[in-house]
């Protein structure tokens, strides 16, 4: 089945941002007296606000999850949005997607805004055939909206020919529930086990170890059945 798009995530996949989104959380949270581990924290990155704040306060209503939200979002754009770089290789391996002749697509439960920031941090305006963000659909990460999104904006693309690569659980869950092929990476910080659990057919080290060895990987524009 030929392979004719690629569906990055962003954070913890091509830039070095989850340990930032972390400390941006922290003190979101400590502004209304909650206080979470780190690692606690750090287990929730990839999820968009409207799963992450739930699972670590499920007793707030929408209002404050959202309040929760705006206040993260402000933190991590001040504080931290101009502080993220490219992982080594990042814009190397979109450049090199593209020139299979395969689609590139970021989709990822960061903000619009953010999205925008990344495209130009990773020079990749004209590289990229569509992006979807947390601001296009009703529910993040691990639900499937956002990659089922980016699939339909993809003309003559069927889930079998698309593949997402990823950093968190999440991606891999979500990749899984729209029929789509998930690799990972450990560059978010998460065990090969949680990866693998939640769906990951192959694991590398980074995007780098998957440029690589691109041509063998589930992500090479031909593979076996």
């Amino acid at each position: 089945m030929p392979i004719k798009a690629v569906l990055f995530d962003i954070d913890g996949t091509l830039v070095d941002s989850n340990d930032m989104h972390v400390l941006a959380w922290e003190q979101a949270f400590a502004g209304i007296g909650a206080q979470f581990d780190r690692q606690v924290l750090h287990e929730q990155i990839g999820k968009g606000t409207d799963k992450l704040v739930p699972t670590l306060l499920p007793d707030l209503d929408d209002a404050a999850v959202e309040a929760l939200g705006d206040a993260h979002g402000a933190i991590f754009k001040r504080l931290y949005l101009e502080s993220v770089q490219p992982f080594a290789h990042a814009s190397d391996l979109l450049r090199h997607v593209d020139a299979q002749g395969q689609r590139v697509v970021l989709a990822s439960s960061a903000s619009g805004e953010e999205l925008d920031h990344y495209l130009k941090l990773l020079d990749a305006e004209t590289l990229v055939s569509g992006t979807t963000s947390s601001d296009d659909v009703a529910e993040t990460k691990p639900a499937p909206d956002i990659f089922a999104a980016a699939l339909d904006t993809l003309e003559g693309v069927t889930a079998a020919e698309a593949v997402v690569i990823g950093d968190t659980p999440y991606d891999m869950d979500a990749a899984v529930q729209c029929g789509m092929a998930a690799v990972a990476v450990r560059s978010g910080g998460f065990s090969d086990d949680q990866l693998t659990e939640a769906g990951a057919t192959a694991i590398y080290d980074d995007v780098a170890a998957v440029l690589r060895d691109y041509a063998g990987s589930p992500l090479a524009p031909t593979r076996g059945d």
